[in-house]
């Protein structure tokens, strides 16, 4: 207790001042003029540490970003999309907005990213956020909502185009080295997909048109066009001219003009593959030439195939696909060449490796019907050819396939059916219209088989074949010298030196000239076709009743004798070489008379 009492104050104790301690009596006091001066400093100070910070959350955000496009080039798009996520929401930037916008696209997240981009106010003003909604919503089918998105335009049938209500949109982009194709060419090939898709067909070429005539480096369009034979002959030669290719890019229009269909003359085709294979030593440095392309050695299979040296094709075809083989247009030339020269056992292989690497593409299945069609099993051919395009409506060979697997067991109607569907769906393609004409000739409805001829050749006006077949029609109907003609034009047409396939064309021309009485022409011409083929009985039997109207009994029991050699059972053959050895032996007696 004794210890406490100096901290109990009694009633003598003074009571505590107000007074601050001695030591602040002592300091001095602060002029207003100096402690502004201090605020001051102290705000720069605060203004700097402030400047720091941002410019570390700004080099943060930006190593954010390198990690998101790192992550979509390894493909860990689940990665990317965690990183946009974040960087929009430090940011609210549009331009962080539409890379996670990008990112969701990429991991399959199509319904997420078209709302993302939908909810941002700026996704009727900046193209690139329009077309990626668009794109969304090609890749969930809602092809009519694509339209909308895209916004109102109009094209013409040369493919000039405007926007109706989009004067004042904008393409925010950050500033990039790399060549870019213009987004109004990509946003004209979207719309030609939708219209495609809605089995619009003529909008959907016209917009085809616009989009490579926006930007002639849009080659899907150009592919479109070409591979779902949309543009005639003549029109696919419009179209390239009409290009407008930058300087550097003369290449391409080289490359261009060796995938459009090739009927000009041999010399003109090999000139433009010769323009890409030479080297340009321009740069010495570098060596430029695509000799060794696959691109455009396919062309060139394509080329010989369309020529009918199917040997040459199918070894030019195999060397493709031992150095890329899965490369398909070369895949899709060698399975025609393989057809044509009946090899069946390479069909069987090509067949069994596409279902295995590709079952959902319609080129395996039509490969399988291939090799059925091949071995004359046209029932499973036809099922097959089925398969493909109902897999892929737009695939051509298979319709076309399909019409000649009924079209083999005489079933017209259906082969007609399918020949029809291939030439709606295809209008620049002639090879349906040509068929539906075969078939009316088989059936000898000789008038509408030369309409249907007709328009093919209005379509190609360059196919050899086309007139081929018109001169048969006429030959049929008794127009021997409108059928000479026409044989004479299919020849000069056929790129020089004429190959097997065209011995038939040389034979027709020889019947022709021999009904015309031309016995030294037609002999002639069936001279010509024995130098391309000597196993045709057509050809030989042609040749001795030519030589039998001419009186020449020997030569014509001569090649009565090789005929019977191809085929013994040939009737007229038979009957006519006795009736030339009667000849021959009344001459023998009118001579020795």
């Amino acid at each position: 207790m004794g210890q406490l009492t100096q901290y109990i104050k009694g009633p003598n104790t003074q009571k505590p001042t107000n007074s601050p301690p001695a030591i602040f009596h002592s300091a001095k006091t602060i002029h207003p003029q100096t402690l502004s001066v201090a605020n001051t400093e102290d705000l720069k100070f605060l203004k700097l540490k402030s400047k720091s910070h941002e410019k570390m959350m700004e080099e943060h955000i930006e190593k954010l970003r390198g990690v998101v496009r790192d992550c979509v080039s390894k493909h860990l798009y689940s990665s990317a999309i965690f990183f946009a996520d974040k960087v929009a929401a430090f940011t609210s930037d549009p331009a962080d907005i539409y890379m996670q916008a990008q990112a969701l696209f990429l991991g399959r997240h199509y319904r997420r990213a078209f709302h993302l981009l939908n909810a941002s106010q700026i996704v009727l003003r900046d193209l690139r956020f329009r077309y990626l909604a668009a794109k969304c919503l090609e890749e969930l089918k809602e092809w009519d909502q694509c339209l909308l998105m895209l916004g109102e335009a109009k094209v013409d049938e040369h493919g000039n185009f405007s926007d109706t209500k989009d004067s004042n949109v904008m393409y925010l982009d950050k500033d990039s080295e790399d060549r870019e194709i213009n987004i109004s060419s990509a946003i004209c090939f979207l719309r030609g997909k939708a219209y495609e898709a809605l089995e619009n067909r003529s909008q959907a070429r016209q917009w085809y048109k616009a989009a490579i005539r926006a930007d002639p480096l849009c080659y899907e369009a150009i592919e479109c066009l070409i591979e779902n034979h949309m543009l005639t002959c003549e029109e696919e030669k419009s179209l390239l001219s009409s290009l407008q290719f930058a300087q550097e890019d003369g290449w391409l229009s080289s490359f261009y003009s060796c995938l459009i269909k090739k009927y000009d003359k041999a010399s003109i085709v090999e000139e433009k593959f010769n323009e890409l294979e030479k080297e340009d030593t321009s740069n010495q440095s570098l060596t430029c030439t695509l000799k060794n392309n696959t691109d455009l050695l396919a062309c060139k299979a394509e080329y010989y195939h369309q020529c009918g040296e199917y040997q040459k094709c199918f070894e030019l075809t195999s060397v493709l696909l031992e150095k890329d083989p899965f490369h398909l247009k070369s895949t899709m030339v060698h399975i025609a060449a393989a057809m044509e020269l009946g090899h069946s056992n390479e069909l069987y292989l090509m067949a069994c490796n596409l279902v295995k690497d590709y079952p959902q593409k319609a080129i395996s299945w039509f490969a399988v019907g291939c090799y059925y069609y091949c071995i004359k099993k046209y029932d499973q051919s036809r099922r097959y050819f089925s398969k493909a395009t109902s897999l892929e409506g737009t695939f051509a060979p298979g319709w076309i396939g399909y019409g000649n697997a009924y079209a083999a067991k005489e079933e017209g109607d259906q082969a007609m059916s399918g020949y029809r569907t291939a030439a709606r769906l295809f209008p620049g393609c002639h090879l349906p219209t040509l068929y539906i004409g075969m078939e009316y000739m088989r059936t000898h409805s000789f008038k509408l088989a030369d309409q249907f001829f007709m328009q093919a050749k209005a379509i190609c006006p360059s196919d050899p074949l086309v007139y081929n077949e018109l001169g048969v029609v006429a030959y049929h109907m008794k127009e021997y010298k409108k059928a000479e003609w026409w044989f004479k034009k299919t020849l000069a047409h056929i790129p020089s030196p004429l190959s097997e396939m065209w011995e038939s064309t040389v034979v027709n021309l020889a019947h022709t000239l021999r009904k015309l009485k031309l016995y030294s022409e037609a002999i002639t011409y069936y001279e010509k076709a024995l130098a391309l083929s000597t196993r045709s009985l057509s050809t030989y039997a042609g040749l001795a009743y030519t030589y039998h109207l001419r009186g020449n009994y020997t030569d014509a029991i001569t090649y009565y004798h090789k005929a019977l050699w191809i085929n013994p059972d040939d009737q007229f053959c038979t009957e006519m070489l006795t009736v030339a050895l009667v000849d021959e032996s009344r001459q023998g007696i009118e001579s020795e008379i």
